[in-house]
């Protein structure tokens, strides 16, 4: 099962490593991570995805908890919630190719944020499902380059 974690952690050195390393130790793989100041004054929040059981999860959650660093734990799991990722992508992109590349950019309110006569880089907003579907339309251009955000979340209120 998919989880989405949020950790609001106090900015200290070695947090991070000590978060990671509580995945680690039970087995979790991080398939996502997103580190970022937030508008507590130093802190962080820290959104982290994953796969696994839900018992092993609650077990993490509690551990979590228990770090002194660590000021709040959100597991989406039980809450609406809504997740977005950005994603920047360099496609090739030539005289014939370049209006195709434009209209489906355009159908999925992505934006293109640099062009050069080979190329054009693209900015894309949304959920995972949208950024997958983006994703495969644009691989039988010539992806050049790849970076994703990974997944940044909120409870809804």
């Amino acid at each position: 099962m998919r989880h989405t974690i949020s950790v609001l952690v106090e900015n200290k050195f070695g947090v991070l490593t000590r978060v990671a390393g509580l995945f680690s130790g039970r087995g979790f793989n991080i398939d996502t991570l997103n580190v970022a100041p937030c508008h507590h004054a130093g802190a962080s929040r820290m959104t982290l995805v994953t796969e696994g059981d839900d018992a092993t999860l609650i077990q993490v959650v509690r551990q979590l908890n228990k770090l002194p660093e660590v000021l709040e734990v959100q597991d989406f799991r039980e809450q609406l919630y809504v997740d977005r990722e950005l994603v920047l992508v360099r496609v090739s992109a030539d005289a014939q190719t370049r209006s195709e590349i434009m209209q489906i950019t355009n159908i999925f309110r992505a934006k293109i944020i640099d062009v050069h006569p080979e190329s054009i880089t693209i900015e894309i907003t949304g959920s995972e499902g949208k950024i997958a579907k983006f994703i495969d339309l644009m691989d039988p251009y010539g992806i050049q380059a790849l970076t994703r955000t990974g997944t940044v979340a909120l409870p809804r209120a």
